[in-house]
């Protein structure tokens, strides 16, 4: 029996331990992240080989082989909160429950950069501008910076920083718009382009923050994929998993952004490391492969022990206390 591999993998990370990421806290053996956006996925094993060598023309004699490794490897055209928490390390967070003015809110500070005109009057009008980010969002008019900046009629900065701007605080522009002076000399704010360089204030409860800090790296997880092998006889298409019992994910990634071209997508690289599956604590495994359906001619040994049984009594461990946190099964 031959089999053809095309289609890519759907994948599932699990907990090892006990983890908590943003306000979720995920148990041992519990999903965290499902990947159903993947566009390539490959499994590479490489090993080393030294040589005994000798005789007339130091001829090769006897080989040992050693320094195993497994890697695997999976592009995902899409990116979530959590997975590039898995991907990265990265701290997350979500703060407050956006009842903005109560003692349980809490905001945070977003960056903008507008372009935007004056009025008669001075004023510059932001509604338009932060109007995608809903109705509490306001101007920062307290403990962040603000800029108005000159700017030619081509739209490149002048170096000129406008003096005397503020936050309207009343009225119904408060919050969504700045003043300009334009008393005096200052009269030439009036009817005028300018860059205005500010932050505004966001429910925290509408804003994920990722931090990636020096010291925090992706983890271990429990991984399975599902995938497809296509048999050569009769093309029919033979569901496979993939179980990597103990991954550690490589903490690299790059994010790229640019105007042409196709979007960026994400690498996700993991190194195996030997460890029991959920379902056979004698024996560590880098990786066990599986494929379901009609295998009755596939040549493999008959009899021998496989490493994921189904037993009278399955109980996902956790590997740090031995405690079971999951149910348990029943079957013949």
């Amino acid at each position: 029996m031959k089999f053809g591999v095309r289609e890519c993998a759907n994948i599932v990370f699990r907990a090892k331990q006990n983890v908590t990421i943003g306000s979720q806290t995920f148990k041992v053996g519990q999903p965290v992240l499902y990947i159903d956006t993947a566009t390539t996925s490959s499994m590479e094993q490489a090993s080393t080989t030294s040589y005994a060598q000798g005789g007339r023309g130091n001829t090769r004699l006897i080989a040992w082989e050693g320094d195993k490794t497994l890697t695997f490897t999976f592009t995902d055209a899409l990116l979530s909160p959590i997975g590039f928490h898995v991907l990265s390390g990265a701290g997350l967070f979500k703060k407050g429950d956006g009842n903005q003015g109560t003692e349980t809110d809490d905001m945070v500070h977003f960056h903008m950069t507008t372009y935007a005109s004056s009025d008669s009057t001075g004023l510059i009008n932001l509604a338009d501008a932060i109007s995608e980010f809903g109705a509490k969002a306001k101007v920062c008019a307290e403990d962040a910076p603000l800029f108005v900046l000159g700017i030619d009629d081509d739209g490149s900065l002048t170096g000129e920083v406008i003096e005397g701007a503020s936050v309207v605080a009343e009225g119904d522009n408060a919050g969504k718009a700045v003043q300009l002076d334009v008393t005096g000399n200052k009269a030439g704010n009036k009817n005028k382009n300018f860059m205005i360089d500010y932050y505004i204030d966001l429910p925290g409860a509408e804003v994920w923050e990722a931090d990636i800090t020096p010291d925090t790296f992706a983890g271990y997880y429990y991984v399975e994929a599902d995938t497809l092998f296509r048999r050569q006889s009769d093309g029919k298409d033979m569901p496979a998993n993939l179980t990597f019992p103990n991954v550690k994910i490589q903490s690299n990634f790059t994010i790229t952004m640019a105007g042409t071209g196709d979007p960026s997508s994400f690498d996700f690289t993991m190194d195996a490391f030997p460890g029991y599956t959920y379902f056979d604590k004698s024996k560590k495994v880098l990786c066990v492969l599986q494929i379901a359906g009609d295998v009755a001619n596939a040549e493999a040994a008959v009899g021998e022990n496989p490493v994921m049984p189904h037993n009278n009594i399955v109980e996902h461990a956790d590997p740090l206390t031995n405690d079971s946190v999951a149910g348990n099964s029943s079957g013949e």
